[in-house]
């Protein structure tokens, strides 16, 4: 039996102090709305063989690394901090030595970089999921309504003008994962929250899932992911940071490597979520999308409210908003991917 675990000693002082264990066993592994009742989930299962150890590999710390990719703008920004996206910045996106841990502060989350530093922990996890037979060129999506194909990754799919505005490396990932985006699936929907993932009824029985099925077991099960950049936070749970451990450890068990971010908006007023997202990235050694760090740059950082649901303030995001919203998702699924199959 392999063990993953989340390292709860980085953080003391900041959450309360947990250690949280997923049991990766050899024959079985398996962003506007209301929050909902505690829920159960069932794992999907997988037949597996060898899966690898994580001390298979020796990895040489580099806490200082990012993984990037070359950044083309189509449109003209103009960032007003250093940690904003610039139109011309360079990075390198080769390297295979990945640092052996996420070593970050969570209190000071707005100055992590956008793109995500990725530990070697995200390369043992990608390795688990080939063992189990995970789609290496499948990407999840866990979200919202602004997580919809057709406001958020859908346009690499269906659009070949904006694939090619990207730079080559960017189209490389495209091609890579080329179906990922576009696609309708039980874990993206209006108003899914950290509790609506693991909700069996939340998906209706569409897409094929049972009743006894959480969206996330049915999204497993259909689509095989090897990654899942996960989305929710607007709408959130009084129990929210639990309910986002139960994920994690779901998609860790399946070999899916989880892509934590944080959000644009700040509807709790208290920043809290992203703060809880940040400490649990740092807990559980994972990559990190700082999305908020890229809209500071732009007025009311890229936020409006709509009249129809004004009480829900300010959680929309402008046209500008949404391309650097695609923009930064294209740059880390490219970092990641890129990181974690590094020979």
């Amino acid at each position: 039996m392999t063990l993953f675990y989340a390292r709860s000693d980085k953080i003391a002082g900041m959450m309360p102090i947990r250690r949280v264990l997923s049991c990766l066993f050899l024959s079985l592994v398996l962003q506007a709305c209301l929050p909902l009742p505690g829920v159960e989930f069932a794992q999907p299962t997988v037949e597996i063989t060898n899966p690898p150890s994580p001390t298979a590999l020796s990895e040489t710390p580099a806490p200082t690394e990012t993984v990037s990719p070359t950044i083309r703008a189509t449109e003209t920004l103009t960032p007003s901090s250093t940690n904003t996206l610039q139109p011309t910045q360079t990075l390198t996106p080769s390297a295979t030595s990945l640092p052996a841990e996420l070593a970050l502060d969570p209190a000071g989350w707005h100055d992590w970089p956008i793109l995500p530093i990725v530990p070697a922990r995200a390369r043992l996890i990608y390795q688990y999921g080939q063992a189990l037979g995970s789609d290496p060129h499948a990407f999840s999506v866990l979200g919202d309504c602004q997580a919809e194909p057709d406001i958020f990754l859908g346009v690499y799919d269906t659009d070949a003008a904006q694939v090619g505005s990207l730079p080559l490396e960017l189209q490389e990932t495209v091609a890579w994962f080329s179906g990922s985006f576009n696609r309708l699936s039980p874990t993206v929907k209006p108003s899914t929250t950290t509790a609506a993932l693991l909700w069996p009824a939340w998906h209706k029985n569409k897409y094929t899932c049972t009743t006894y099925e959480t969206p996330i077991a049915c999204e497993l099960r259909l689509h095989k992911p090897s990654f899942a950049l996960i989305h929710v936070g607007t709408h959130y749970e009084s129990h929210n940071d639990y309910y986002m451990q139960r994920i994690l450890d779901t998609l860790i068990e399946a070999g899916v490597v989880p892509i934590l971010y944080s959000k644009a908006d700040n509807r709790e007023y208290d920043e809290a979520i992203n703060l809880e997202y940040a400490g649990l990235a740092v807990e559980y050694d994972l990559p990190f999308w700082n999305f908020w760090a890229a809209l500071v740059s732009l007025e009311n950082r890229g936020l409006y409210t709509k009249t129809d649901v004004y009480f829900q303030g300010d959680v929309y995001m402008t046209e500008q908003a949404l391309w650097l919203h695609r923009l930064t998702a294209m740059q880390t699924l490219d970092v990641v991917r890129r990181a974690v199959m590094a020979p």
